[in-house]
């Protein structure tokens, strides 16, 4: 008697032939036009330096009101030379979106709500991987305000992704499988790793696996976005293990395609802004025994749908 060899659940091509849709926007949203900012994009459709602007000054509404137009359009923006900025002026930056978040796992590392995220040459670091912030959290942060205080000679970039493209490059069998499912979230597969069981009994109190939409709806723009990842999505709810595995990871690796990414190389007070919610973000390591050092806040999201 011959047995069949089961089929996998998704088939994965080598190649992908044709264009891929790069679309900056969704449908139907208008151009704009910034009268203060000079914006510089960095790809087609994520990234853009921003000029025009120093903020150390004082955000007026007009500013204000741009800078989160242009968050939403480009997802991660950029500023160069902020030569002075300082925690009060980031906590005043980041307010313009919202309320500051703090990090569970380094709550005596935050002033003001401000990170100082430290890796110098006593600490040779991790290989990173591809995520979104918080993701474990029932409402993760909204977004990210990252300031360059130290930066080594050369490497020590940010890569984002784009996951509003990536929910658009996926197949049509695929967007089908997956609307309306939810997936769990958690995060003891990743920082777990470094506890003790007690530690990781006293944090599961305060932190329980939550469950998001693998397809989100951007709070702010109403966009289709594919919402799970590498360290903390876990599981599809109500599949099979077999699918289960097979659809988080041909989901999660979506963020590893090039053409969903923008690069950026850190200068000395740099800042990054950006949307938690419609991009992952893989923080390379490749410059031990350099050091890097940023200072990162956190802005607090809303439960997702």
């Amino acid at each position: 008697m011959t047995t069949t060899k089961p089929q996998p659940v998704i088939d994965k091509p080598l190649l992908h032939y044709g264009r891929r849709t790069l679309d900056r926007t969704g449908p139907g949203t208008p151009e704009t036009a910034y009268r203060i900012l000079d914006v510089a994009p960095l790809t087609p459709h994520i990234g853009a330096e921003i000029g025009g602007v120093d903020l150390t000054e004082p955000i007026g509404d007009e500013l204000a009101d741009e800078l989160r137009q242009a968050l939403l359009e480009w997802k991660v923006i950029f500023f160069r030379g902020q030569h002075g900025f300082e925690q009060h002026h980031q906590v005043a930056l980041a307010g313009l979106w919202g309320p500051p978040e703090a990090n569970p796992f380094f709550p005596k590392a935050e002033t003001a709500g401000v990170s100082r995220l430290a890796k110098d040459a006593m600490a040779i670091g991790m290989e990173n991987i591809w995520h979104s912030d918080h993701s474990f959290m029932a409402a993760p942060a909204l977004g990210s305000v990252l300031r360059a205080a130290e930066v080594p000679s050369a490497g020590g970039d940010t890569m984002w992704a784009d996951m509003a493209v990536a929910y658009d490059n996926l197949s049509d069998e695929i967007k089908e499988r997956i609307e309306g499912l939810t997936a769990v979230h958690d995060w003891v597969p990743s920082w777990g790793a470094v506890m003790t069981e007690e530690q990781i009994a006293q944090m599961r109190s305060k932190l329980p696996q939550v469950e998001h939409p693998v397809v989100v709806r951007h709070p702010r723009t109403g966009r289709r976005t594919l919402y799970v990842n590498e360290p903390f999505t876990t599981r599809i709810v109500g599949a099979s293990e077999e699918e289960s595995r097979e659809l988080v990871d041909h989901l999660t690796l979506q963020a590893r395609i090039p053409e969903y990414q923008v690069r950026f190389r850190w200068q000395p007070d740099s800042i990054a802004i950006w949307d938690n919610i419609a991009t992952q973000h893989y923080a390379i390591s490749d410059y031990f025994p350099q050091r890097r050092v940023m200072e990162r806040i956190a802005v607090a999201g809303v439960p997702l749908s």
